[in-house]
């Protein structure tokens, strides 16, 4: 029987986050890159997804929001431009518009590179096509060519204009001249000519030509013949002022087709720049902060509320895992307390700020130490499945057992309600299975049940260690406070005895569920060899059932060292290079340090900079001999004369000055 394992983004509320994060994002394609998003894997990867979330918070922060655009349809344009088509004035005014767009944004940038912002440095990959730009503008208005897009189009435009006037003025002579044969007092345009309205009765009496009747009949629109003569030349004109505006259509189309790449790159760069701007306003919108990831398996959260409940009321969480406790790396966590209490949230918060995380996202708590996980796992909910005639409980095994074919040392899972949904005894035995296979597998997990057994199983094991949602036994309500190496209470019993339970009542209660002999064997249902070796569907291998491994990613670590000597020997002392995002011409004068950072020689200062943002330009090789002595370009005069008097002798009181 196969069933779907559930949605863990579901699960998490992580869907719910990205429909608040596409709200905040204006190109489709940054919308799309949203709902595509998944946990990042590569550590080095993750670290600029991150830092790119804070760049773009703290400029928005300083520099306020980006002016940022959806260039819808542009693309399109930019297509039918290469292909030879003619865009009309509308899709033209459009394209400006977008280049505007770009215009303001580029602009923004270069405001925002005074804070010293790296993301500001997106600006040099932005061109707003001035000339087009101003082409655009100065031709093409209010959806039309203008009339001052060139000299001839006004001119023509102009004497159509003159033309229509003095047929209009023919037309009212006529009017004048017959007013009894009239039927208003105005003319009118009917078909495109300009008539004057007959009385049926008079139609003989106007000389010109019939071009529509009124809906009753007794009204004729008849094109005075003095005005008539004066149409060909007005089709004329407008035919001449028609191919006039195609022509400048046509050149405006050209200049956007030998830009079209230009655009596109402006495009991406657009779309880019939205997709991580919407990252930080999200940041903005929950009070997010930056994660420090690690990849020793510790997760370590102050102040952790879930991102979407509200601040106001929400119970900051405290959590930590993967710490040492008597000498032992703790990977997982029971939780226990009363129903209510905040048991599933908490998990909850901790499991979705970590997959925000490791999406490159702030998370929501104060402070944040996050390590990154290759999967995430969860088993919350009633998982009853009616159409396949699975009970909770099936359900619940059935995807316990995907969870554990999968699961890893750098997998974190969150189960709630462990082995619940079946007979007690049986569900705190597969518990405890299911805990010592989570064990084995090195994974971080967070647990909640209400099983005594399942919370002397964590007091016992190394790996393990109980925690408790707080309860206050005045009010009988929940704290919403985890408690991290005590073992919780379900309070069922304390606040039955609240509630008015008679002594006698309460006392067959804990001898029903604490009774001597009925313990024991619980233990040993717990703890035998069968168990040990966990359940499983899959297959047999002498004669047992064995669970069946599947394979899953690894987190891609950063090679630190080779970064470091990668580093060390790229640049030697004397090197040309340029300095990014500047363009900028320095030399070589320190080598780089552990850290892949390095000194450089600028025209007016020297400086530190890290290796990655520099280029060779000229080795140095090529510009000094062998033996040159690179004193003489990074060291003052009076220095030098120093450092020969010592080489011969001891100098009282004096000392070589470091130039900064």
């Amino acid at each position: 029987m196969n069933v779907k394992q559930p949605n863990t983004e579901q699960i998490l509320e992580f869907d719910k986050v990205k429909k608040l994060w596409m709200t905040l994002a204006l190109t489709e394609s940054a919308r799309e890159e949203i709902r595509n998003t998944q946990p990042c894997i590569s550590e080095s990867e993750l670290h600029t997804k991150l830092r790119e979330t804070s760049e773009a918070r703290t400029m928005m922060e300083k520099g306020g929001n980006p002016p940022l655009a959806a260039l819808t349809g542009i693309r399109e344009y930019l297509m039918a431009a290469e292909k030879g088509d003619c865009l009309n004035p509308g899709q033209l005014e459009e394209t400006g518009i977008a280049l505007v767009a770009v215009m303001r944004l580029k602009n923004y940038l270069e405001r925002c590179k005074q804070y010293d912002i790296p993301l500001a440095y997106y600006a040099e990959n932005l061109d707003a096509l001035e000339d087009l730009k101003e082409q655009i503008a100065i031709q093409i208005r209010s959806g039309r060519v203008d009339d001052d897009a060139s000299r001839l189009l006004k001119s023509l435009r102009g004497e159509s204009e003159r033309t229509k006037e003095r047929m209009r003025e023919k037309a009212d002579a006529v009017m004048r001249a017959n007013k009894a044969c009239m039927s208003d007092s105005f003319s009118t345009i009917r078909n495109g000519h300009i008539c004057i309205p007959v009385k049926k009765e008079y139609k003989f009496k106007i000389d010109g030509s019939v071009i529509d009747k009124s809906a009753t009949g007794s009204t004729l629109f008849i094109e005075p013949s003095a005005v008539a003569k004066y149409a060909e030349e007005l089709q004329i004109l407008q035919i001449d002022a028609e191919n006039e505006e195609r022509r400048i259509l046509y050149t405006l189309t050209a200049m956007l087709a030998e830009q079209a790449e230009t655009m596109r790159q402006n495009m991406k760069v657009m779309e880019k720049l939205d997709y991580i701007f919407s990252k930080g306003k999200l940041s903005m919108e929950y009070g997010g902060v930056e994660p420090e990831i690690n990849t020793d398996r510790k997760i370590r959260l102050k102040n952790a509320r879930h991102p979407l409940m509200d601040r106001a009321v929400c119970v900051p969480l405290q959590f930590e895992i993967g710490n040492k406790r008597d000498g032992a790396d703790i990977r997982g966590i029971v939780i226990t307390g009363p129903n209510t209490g905040g048991k599933t949230v908490a998990i909850k918060t901790v499991a979705l700020n970590c997959l925000m995380a490791q999406c490159g996202l702030h998370v929501a708590a104060e402070e944040a130490y996050i390590c990154m996980n290759s999967s995430f796992f969860c088993d919350i909910g009633d998982g009853q499945n009616l159409s396949e005639n699975l009970s909770t409980f099936s359900a619940h095994i059935t995807n316990v057992l995907a969870i554990l074919r999968k699961v890893n040392s750098d997998s974190l899972v969150i189960m709630d309600e462990l082995g619940s949904g079946t007979d007690p005894t049986e569900g705190m035995g597969i518990a405890i299975a299911i805990l010592e296979e989570l064990k084995k597998s090195g994974a971080l997990f967070l647990v909640t049940t209400h099983y005594p057994e399942v919370k002397q199983y964590a007091e016992q094991e190394e790996n393990v260690i109980n925690a408790r949602m707080t309860f206050d036994r005045e009010s009988l309500r929940p704290l919403y406070q985890m408690i991290i190496g005590e073992a919780g209470e379900s309070c069922a019993l304390y606040i039955a005895r609240q509630l008015g339970m008679p002594d006698v009542m309460l006392r067959n209660a804990v001898e029903a569920a604490y009774g001597k002999d009925m313990q024991e064997s619980l233990r040993e249902a717990a703890y035998g060899k069968d168990m040990q070796e966990n359940l499983t569907i899959l297959s047999e291998e002498n004669g047992e059932i064995v669970l069946q491994k599947e394979s899953t990613p690894k987190i891609q670590k950063c090679r630190k060292e080779s970064r470091k000597q990668e580093a060390a020997g790229k640049f030697c002392l004397g090197d040309s290079v340029m300095v990014y995002p500047d363009r900028k011409i320095g030399i070589v004068c320190q080598k780089a340090n552990e850290k892949g950072v390095l000194r450089v020689q600028m025209p007016d200062k020297k400086i530190w900079i890290n290796h990655k943002r520099l280029k060779l330009y000229i080795k140095a090789e090529e510009l000094y001999p062998e033996d040159y002595d690179f004193s003489i370009l990074f060291d003052t005069v009076s220095n030098r004369k120093l450092r020969r008097q010592m080489e011969k002798r001891h100098v009282e009181g004096e000392e070589i000055v470091v130039i900064k």
